[in-house]
């Protein structure tokens, strides 16, 4: 059997009570922190409070050499952890089709998402946001992708936000900030407003909102941070981006 299990938002104690068991019942315990990490929890500490050793695998040992999870999983009871929610990356679609194609049992034990803490401490609506995008850290001439305004301005213009993922270098332990996304994407857009939310899941979760070039100049604190682009406003979103994320009544 393997078990895909979510580990929350940011900490060691993010985890749901039926992750826990599953933890505490596996042979043997797999993870990768390349899609995302705790930012509140070590491996030791992860280790400590589930009292079991986890095995962390890099990407190439979760795509490409995916062996030594399978074959264990054959034979015994595996868990494959993940920050967030185990099936929001592509990656682990792919290792549980791959399991399938072993005949090797899966389950999933889902964890809360960036996307659904966004939404909650934003006071923005689940069902109108639209696409979502990566802003990537900056390459070559250093403009962004095309792909990403196109994405921003396709939802503007069908009234919808736009959840922003910021990039993630785990093997350079780079983590893009808002503040640099906001600067990156203010160029290709009209200087639109910009919602900032940083620790989700936190003791202190940091959410703020303004123009992307003011939010440009402001530090945000540790990672990781997501940045949303509303789209049209319902009033009680606009009540929540005042109220909430203190966003300038001019603004909304």
């Amino acid at each position: 059997m393997l078990t895909f299990v979510g580990l929350g938002l940011y900490d060691e104690r993010s985890i749901t009570v039926e992750g826990q068991d599953a933890l505490a019942d596996a042979d043997r315990v797999f993870a990768e922190f390349y899609t995302s990490k705790l930012a509140g929890a070590s491996i030791g500490d992860l280790e400590a409070y589930h009292d079991h050793e986890i095995e962390i695998r890099d990407r190439a040992g979760v795509e490409q050499e995916p062996a030594p999870i399978l074959d264990a999983a054959e034979g015994g009871e595996v868990a494959f952890v993940v920050a967030g929610d185990p099936m929001i990356s592509t990656t682990h679609t792919d290792l549980r089709l791959r399991a399938h194609e072993r005949n090797i049992d899966t389950r999933v034990i889902h964890g809360t998402t960036a996307q659904a803490a966004a939404s909650s401490l934003t006071g923005l609506q689940n069902y109108r946001f639209g696409k979502a995008t990566t802003i990537p850290f900056a390459y070559g001439d250093g403009d962004i992708p095309q792909s990403v305004l196109d994405t921003i301005d396709a939802n503007r213009e069908r009234g919808l936000h736009t959840l922003c993922y910021l990039d993630i270098k785990a093997a350079e332990d780079r983590y893009m900030t808002a503040s640099t996304a906001a600067e990156r994407l203010a160029p290709g857009l009209d200087d639109p407003l910009g919602v900032v939310v940083a620790r989700a899941g936190s003791p202190d979760p940091v959410v703020a909102g303004d123009r992307l070039s003011a939010l440009a100049q402001q530090d945000f604190g540790d990672p990781l941070h997501l940045l949303v682009i509303p789209g049209d406003l319902h009033h009680v979103e606009r009540d929540a981006l005042v109220g909430l994320c203190d966003v300038p009544e001019d603004l909304v």
